[in-house]
């Protein structure tokens, strides 16, 4: 009597559970031999790139041209990681690069084509986020700059630019990644425009048009998606540009006379890194999000300065 009194309890308490043991089993969420269309679709995709990707590579190095895959893979890892924020491509890839490529020349071309293709996979992705009423003012200012960043670009040793720029990214970031939450800005259009202006600088003379942008976007207090709804497609905007105004005011440009079709094999390797980056980013929560950033920020302060 006592011992089926003490089950008592223990079957009332299994009865309870039963409907929300049916309801989580059979209801869509964990239903045992069930797995969303959408998580195939994505794993189906990504089996199919890396797959391209190792036949890509093992043709290279069948040919004698082993440091191509070996590039392809630091291509992919960037475009990975800076694709979670959106940013940093050519900081965190150029680390790498200049240290497995014999040419810097092939390098910098890899990059900038990379990084193109990446922003507007990126942007094309992310169509709906796009801020058009706060876009264009940043574009104003960066457009304005390009031309001062190309000229300090091909006429000043540009290196103590690029070492100043670099140490301030690493303190600033640094200090948000331990400094308490700051208070929202509350500025207008002039300080976006700033903000736009030294972004096209930095864009012509250092390659690297994204990161004031994304700074300022952070401490105005936007979420994820309408920040990178600013700063991606002005990057995207602001890369073109450079290359064009460089070629303008310097035709003879070794960089712009040289770049060719092998620079096109890095393009789906940073294609795939893009989208495994963006499928990050729609799980990151905004506080997730900002950690990326500000570590980013780091990393494009060490790239600038390497």
């Amino acid at each position: 009597m006592a011992l089926a009194a003490r089950s008592d309890p223990a079957r009332g308490a299994e009865r309870e559970c039963e409907p929300m043991l049916t309801s989580l089993l059979h209801g869509g969420q964990f239903r045992f031999g069930y797995v969303s269309p959408r998580l195939v679709g994505s794993l189906s995709v990504g089996a199919l790139g890396l797959t391209f990707l190792v036949a890509e590579g093992a043709v290279f190095s069948a040919q004698g041209m082993a440091p191509v895959a070996v590039a392809m893979v630091a291509v992919l890892a960037a475009s990975t990681v800076s694709s979670i924020a959106g940013f940093a491509f050519s900081a965190v890839c150029g680390a790498m690069l200049f240290h497995l490529m014999d040419s810097p020349v092939a390098a910098v071309q890899v990059m900038i084509v990379c990084s193109i293709a990446i922003q507007l996979f990126s942007v094309v992705a992310l169509w709906r986020m796009i801020d058009w009423r706060s876009l264009p003012v940043f574009l104003a200012g960066g457009v304005l700059a390009v031309p001062t960043g190309v000229y300090l670009l091909l006429h000043l040793h540009t290196a103590v630019y690029r070492d100043l720029i670099g140490g301030l990214l690493i303190v600033y970031g640094g200090y948000l990644l331990l400094a308490r939450p700051i208070r929202s800005l509350r500025t207008g259009p002039v300080a976006d425009a700033c903000a736009g202006f030294l972004g096209g600088l930095t864009g012509g003379f250092a390659g690297f048009p994204g990161a004031f942008v994304t700074i300022w976007c952070g401490l105005k207090g936007w979420d994820k998606t309408r920040q990178r709804g600013v700063y991606q497609p002005f990057i995207l905007a602001m890369q073109p540009l450079t290359l064009i105004a460089i070629h303008l005011m310097r035709p003879s440009s070794a960089a712009m006379d040289q770049l060719g079709w092998k620079t096109l094999v890095f393009v789906p390797a940073a294609l795939l890194g893009a989208w495994f980056g963006l499928r990050i980013f729609k799980r990151l929560s905004d506080q997730q999000f900002g950690f990326a950033v500000n570590a980013l920020i780091i990393v494009s302060g060490i790239g600038l300065i390497l």
